[in-house]
């Protein structure tokens, strides 16, 4: 199943628990929280992990170290500071408010750190109705990871991402193998729409409508695009991890549609973009 709605992967102290036996594959997972002041407590086990409020603040303590997460009234309120956390490690999670974990099995440790919102690369992409933003908070080129990548993705309503419809499920040149999440908010209890198809690697046909707090799995396939209803943005958390020795977010657009690229130029970026800041 590659569609998982609210409360389908919830488990234990988690509302959403995506691992890689949950997943049937090898790296990437995720799991949310929703804080109401008493902690959680577990170990990180084989995989690391990221801690990133999607609204509320909260403490991470790891180990002998505790970072003070400030947070972010929502999503589309900028980006949030964050703190990663290594593999085999004792963490307990306190505070109020909804906190993402996104993780990747991983055989090096790294050391646990913070990073503040203002160090979070953001960027603007595409132009006219496919314009979005990405908050690269954890992308290869941004934050060393030992295999996790992650990326937030921010849509206005009407406009479309993920787009042109893109994989990354066989490793070569100019594409890397990865498995890949996506989890949803959408503003104002709204919807939208996310496609998933079939590329050589296999047989892949959904189409889901999404709100806040559901899960659609990439094992391999074409994905895109995520559509954004009119009057609703759309946000989602990207976890991306795979077998590569190096990270990479490369990918291969459906040779169908990567002719749409070229008609973003002259195109202007969507007014409404940024969400938050753009430093």
């Amino acid at each position: 199943m590659t569609f998982l709605p609210f409360g389908k992967a919830a488990g234990g102290p988690w509302s959403v628990e995506i691992t890689p036996a949950v997943a049937g594959w090898d790296y990437s997972g995720l799991r949310i929280a929703d804080l109401t002041g008493a902690p959680i407590a577990f170990e990180t086990g084989e995989e690391e992990m990221i801690v990133l409020p999607l609204s509320g603040s909260c403490t991470v303590t790891c180990g002998s170290r505790t970072f003070e997460l400030t947070g972010r009234p929502s999503v589309f309120d900028g980006p949030t500071d964050f703190a990663y956390i290594p593999i085999s490690e004792q963490v307990v999670l306190e505070g109020t408010g909804r906190i993402a974990l996104p993780s990747a099995r991983a055989t090096r440790r790294l050391e646990p750190r913070y990073v503040p919102a203002a160090e979070v690369s953001v960027e603007l992409r595409g132009a006219g109705q496919a314009s979005r933003q990405v908050n690269n908070f954890a992308s290869p080129d941004t934050f060393e990871c030992d295999k996790l990548v992650a990326v937030e993705v921010l849509t206005p309503g009407g406009n479309w991402s993920s787009y042109p419809p893109h994989k990354h499920d066989t490793a070569g040149a100019g594409e890397a193998e990865l498995e890949e999440i996506y989890y949803f908010e959408v503003a104002d209890q709204g919807l939208g729409y996310q496609r998933v198809y079939s590329s050589e690697r296999g047989r892949i046909d959904t189409l889901a409508e999404v709100s806040s707090g559901d899960v659609v799995l990439v094992p391999y396939g074409y994905h895109g695009p995520s559509m954004s209803a009119p009057g609703y943005d759309l946000y989602y958390l990207n976890v991306l991890a795979g077998p590569a020795g190096e990270r990479s977010m490369a990918f291969c657009d459906d040779p169908r549609h990567a002719w749409i690229r070229s008609t973003w130029n002259g195109q202007e970026i969507d007014p409404r973009l940024p969400f938050g800041r753009t430093t």
